[in-house]
């Protein structure tokens, strides 16, 4: 079965000359490294059904996922459950902005721009910083594009990250670097050993533990070689702790989710960015400006567009083809919902339930808390036994645990021996957290 198809553009005369000049003697022989039963593999697909059938069939197989919503959860690690007020998906689910979402056509597009705009001088104002963009895909992504923007201002390739980062984060971090011949050095936060060849110290705020850094000390001591500080930063935090650039942040990144936005399985969210202005020309994505027509009318429009669809590829700063417009607008809706006060309402429910939560299990037998210092709403606890047979135990009580975070569990780095990473929000109640408490002290 040959690879060809007659959907490709390219004449075959077109197709031999490219093959000419990497070396292939056909377009079969371009996929020869991967082997013959993968290559071309037998389908052993399903007789078709009515569409009556494939319904029933995908809602017996949706029946089996456990929803937030039906008992109590206690996961975190970089996907909150979070209260969502009505007005968000009232507002962004109207037709306006469902059918008109893209910013592209200024004078069609007055409301979305106008929606960006706003966006950006909220996440500004929450992170400390003096200029935000229109929006990444998600927190991950965000935290790769400003280590690549960290180098290109410093000119320098090497980068030292916190060890205490998401394990998911560093991962999409070193994918975007691998090819970029950026070299990755993972450092303690106690002693990050950087030096005058390094392009940025990259953090999180909270870390992935929940706890929070010296973000002073590691700022100055990036500065003082000539390094930027790259922080990752839970926004709900912000609503009660300095924002990093109360520190003097370089650029700071964080993952949108906690703003509006459901879990859903994972995606799709909305990425946070800022930075410096002095920065303002190596940022990704693009920029929504406030300006007047001539005749004085206040008038949105895209400012600055430093992608490749826009300018010559050798001088784009990414290829980031998407704002998440849409999310953008829920997280403005959500933020305006609330407010300066609600939002710090949130934060600091967020962290005296996790403060009680914590103080609680800490009391029973064999639980502790291997960690010390300031927290927010995440924290670890090291188990009497594996946690992924305490997760089995709670979910026999309709209870959704915490994560793995032990060498071998879901965390994926050096882990704390039977750790699991527990969070507390908002939505659980004190009922919820003295359930909890009690079916682990069941198990002990």
């Amino acid at each position: 079965m040959t690879l060809q198809s007659h959907y490709i553009p390219n004449t075959p005369e077109e197709q031999a000359e490219m093959l000419a000049v990497v070396g292939a003697d056909s377009i079969d022989d371009l996929f020869r490294d991967i082997p013959d039963a993968f290559r071309n593999p037998t389908l052993d697909l399903p007789a078709p059904m009515s569409e009556l059938d494939v319904q029933r069939e995908l809602a017996e197989l949706a029946s089996r996922n456990r929803p937030l919503g039906s008992g109590p959860s206690f996961l975190g690690a970089g996907a909150y459950n979070h209260f969502i007020p009505s007005i968000v998906k009232a507002l962004m689910t109207r037709g306006e902005f469902l059918t008109a979402y893209t910013p592209y056509q200024a004078e069609a597009s007055q409301g979305t721009l106008q929606v960006i705009y706003e966006f950006q001088t909220l996440i500004g104002s929450l992170y400390g910083m003096e200029v935000a963009n229109a929006g990444m895909y998600d927190g991950a992504t965000s935290l790769a594009e400003a280590v690549l923007m960290a180098c290109r201002v410093t000119r320098r390739s090497k980068v030292a990250v916190s060890n205490t980062i998401s394990p998911a984060y560093f991962q999409v971090v070193r994918t975007y670097c691998q090819s970029q011949g950026i070299e990755l050095n993972t450092v303690s936060p106690a002693s990050p050993g950087i030096d005058d060849a390094t392009s940025c110290l990259v953090v999180q705020y909270p870390n992935f533990f929940g706890y929070v850094e010296d973000l002073e000390g590691l700022t100055g001591l990036a500065h003082a070689n000539g390094s930027l500080i790259v922080v990752s930063a839970d926004p709900v935090a912000m609503g009660m702790f300095n924002p990093p650039g109360h520190y003097g942040a370089d650029i700071v990144t964080g993952e949108g989710q906690p703003l509006g936005i459901p879990a859903s399985f994972g995606g799709p969210y909305v990425g946070l960015f800022s930075a410096k202005q002095q920065y303002i020309r190596q940022m990704p994505s693009r920029l929504s400006g406030r300006t007047v027509d001539s005749q004085g009318r206040t008038g949105y429009v895209l400012t600055l567009q430093t992608r490749e669809q826009h300018i010559r590829r050798e001088r784009a700063t990414s290829n980031i083809c998407t704002n998440e417009a849409l999310y953008a607008l829920a997280s403005t809706i959500y933020l305006a919902a609330l407010g300066k006060q609600g939002l710090r309402q949130v934060a600091e429910l967020c962290y005296q339930k996790a403060h009680y939560a914590a103080g609680e299990i800490a009391k029973l037998p064999g639980y502790s808390l291997p960690l010390q210092g300031t927290f927010f709403q995440e924290f670890v606890v090291q188990c009497p036994a594996p946690p992924t047979d305490i997760n089995r135990h709670l979910l026999e009580r309709n209870i959704l645990g915490g994560l793995d975070v032990s060498p071998n569990g879901d965390y994926g780095g050096e882990g704390i021996p039977n750790g699991m990473l527990f969070c507390v929000t908002e939505m659980n109640t004190r009922a919820d957290i003295d359930a909890l408490v009690t079916a682990l002290g069941e198990y002990n």
